[in-house]
C-alpha cells in the first residue's frame, strides 16, 4: 500500500488528504530570484576578506543589502533580523584576523509546545576565483552562491505571513570558501545553547540545471557524523546504516515534491556531498543536528571558482547569464515547501522501537507521544531492507503501542505522526527493545 493511503479498518479521524503550500510556493517568481542573484553579483567581489567598508563592492556591502532585503519583507515585524559577528584568526586560508558576520532571520512558531523546534535554509554569500586568496578580482558568484542565498531571502518573504507551529531560520553565512567558518560558527553556537535543530536545508549551487531542468541532488548522510562507539554498534546491529536522521529528512523531502507536484525533484543522493567538495550543512551535521545538501545534478566546473574570462570558445566564470530563473525559482519552491510541512507538522515520534521480547514474527511496537496539542494519530510505515524509501504506511490511531501483521525480521519500520490538519512529521525509524 503507498504512503499516504489508508488501510482498511483505519481510525475513523485519520486525515486521508494532505494540507498543500501551493498558495505560499505561488508568491516565489523568477523575476524576484532574479533580483537577488543580479544584485549580488553586482557588489563585485564578495569574497570573505573583500572590502567590508564600501557601500557598493564587497562581502561588506553584501551582507548590509541581505540584511536590509530580509528586514524589508512584509509584514514587517514577523522577521527578527541580526548580523551574528565573529572574529577568525589567521589561518592557511585567511591571511589575517578577520571578522565575519552571518546574516539571520527568525520567524518564531507560534504554537508554545513546538516554538523551540527549529528549521534552518542556508545559503553562503561570499564567492570566490580562481585563487580562493584574491579578495580583488571580480568573484560574480551568480551559481555558487547567490543561487543559494536568493532561495533563503525569498523563502524568507514567501513564508514571513505564515503563522508556522515552529520556527524557521533563515541563514546566509560568510567564509564558507574560506573552510565553511560562518557555518561551523552558528552550529557550534547552537550546539552550546542547546538549540533544537531539526533539519538544516543547505542550497549551494542550485541556480543552473545544466540540461536538468526538472531535479536538484539533495545530498545525506546515513551515518551521523558525530556518532559515539555505542551508537554505531546499534546502528550496526539494526543494519540502519541509511536511516540516520539526515537521510529521513532527504526522504521527507521527496515525499513533499510529491505531495506538492514540483516542477523541481529531489534527486536523492546517498552520500553526504560530491568528492572533493564540502559544505555548509555538514558543519551541523559534526555537532549531531540533521542537514541536508541542496545542489544541481551537473557542475559546470568551467564557471565555479574560476576568473571570468574566454580562452576559445569557451566561457569561464560563474555569471548570471548561466542562471535559469525558472529553475531557480523552482528550487526555491521546493525548500518553502518543505520547511512549511517541517514547522506545521508534529514532532517526530520519539524512542520508537519494536519489541522483541521473544521469537515471534508479528511486529509490536511501542514509541513516545509527540508533544504538539495538536496530534491527532500516528502512522506506521515500512519498507523492504533493499528499498530506499518508505514504500508502505498504516495509519494506527492515537495509539503509542500498535501490534501488526509484519514479520519485523524482514522489514524496516518507522512511526510518523500526524496533526489534525493532515501535516506529517518525518520518519522515527524504530530501534530494538525489550519493552
Amino acid at each position: 500500500m503507498a504512503i499516504g493511503l489508508l488501510a482498511p479498518g483505519v481510525h475513523a479521524d485519520a486525515p486521508a488528504w494532505r494540507p498543500t503550500a501551493v498558495e505560499t510556493m505561488n508568491r516565489i517568481t523568477p523575476e524576484s530570484v532574479r533580483h537577488c542573484v543580479e544584485t549580488l553579483v553586482a557588489f563585485g567581489t564578495r569574497h570573505t576578506m573583500s572590502d567590508a567598508v564600501s557601500d557598493t563592492r564587497g562581502i561588506g556591502a553584501a551582507r548590509r543589502w541581505i540584511r536590509d532585503e530580509l528586514a524589508s519583507i512584509e509584514p514587517k515585524g514577523r522577521l527578527e533580523v541580526f548580523g551574528e559577528s565573529f572574529e577568525v584568526p589567521k589561518s592557511a586560508r585567511i591571511d589575517r584576523p578577520t571578522e565575519l558576520v552571518n546574516v539571520i532571520a527568525v520567524l518564531s512558531g507560534t504554537m508554545p509546545e513546538a516554538t523551540n523546534r527549529r528549521y534552518y535554509v542556508v545559503g553562503h554569500y561570499d564567492s570566490r576565483a580562481g585563487d580562493q586568496m584574491d579578495r580583488s578580482i571580480d568573484a560574480p558568484g551568480a551559481n555558487d552562491d547567490a543561487s543559494g542565498v536568493a532561495v533563503v531571502i525569498e523563502c524568507a518573504r514567501a513564508l514571513a505571513s505564515e503563522r508556522l507551529d515552529a520556527t524557521i531560520v533563515f541563514l546566509a553565512t560568510p567564509g564558507e570558501e574560506q573552510g565553511l567558518l560562518g557555518a561551523h560558527y552558528r552550529a557550534s553556537q547552537a550546539e552550546a545553547d542547546g538549540e533544537d535543530i531539526r533539519a538544516v536545508l543547505n542550497n549551494d549551487i542550485v541556480g543552473d540545471p545544466m540540461g536538468e531542468p526538472g531535479l536538484i541532488r539533495v545530498f545525506s548522510e546515513g551515518i551521523p557524523r558525530n556518532a559515539s562507539a555505542q551508537e554505531l554498534a546499534r546502528i550496526r546491529s539494526l543494519s540502519a546504516e541509511s536511516d540516520g536522521g539526515s537521510r529521513q529528512i532527504a526522504r521527507y523531502i521527496e515525499e513533499i515534491a510529491s505531495i506538492e507536484d514540483c516542477a523541481v525533484r529531489p534527486m536523492m543522493v546517498f552520500r553526504p556531498d560530491r568528492f572533493l567538495r564540502g559544505g555548509d550543512h555538514s558543519a551541523f551535521n559534526e555537532r549531531g543536528f540533521a542537514g541536508v545538501r541542496f545542489t544541481v545534478v551537473h557542475e559546470n566546473y568551467n564557471r565555479q571558482h574560476q576568473d571570468v574570462r574566454i580562452e576559445g570558445n569557451a566561457n569561464f566564470g560563474d555569471t548570471p547569464e548561466h542562471v535559469d530563473w525558472d529553475y531557480l525559482a523552482g528550487v526555491v519552491r521546493l525548500n518553502a515547501a518543505v520547511l512549511m510541512h517541517l514547522a506545521n507538522a508534529p514532532s517526530t515520534p520519539a524512542d520508537v522501537r519494536i519489541i522483541t521480547a521473544q521469537l515471534e514474527r508479528a511486529t509490536t511496537l511501542r514509541w513516545l507521544a509527540s508533544p504538539e496539542p495538536d496530534v491527532a494519530g500516528y502512522e506506521v510505515v515500512w519498507r523492504d531492507t533493499t528499498d530506499p524509501r518508505w514504500t508502505n504506511a498504516r495509519d494506527v490511531g492515537d495509539v503509542t503501542e500498535i501490534t501488526l501483521p509484519l514479520n519485523k525480521d524482514n522489514v524496516f519500520v518507522g512511526v510518523r505522526a500526524y496533526d489534525r490538519d493532515g501535516y506529517r512529521s518525518p520518519v522515527g525509524f524504530a530501534s530494538a527493545g525489550r519493552d
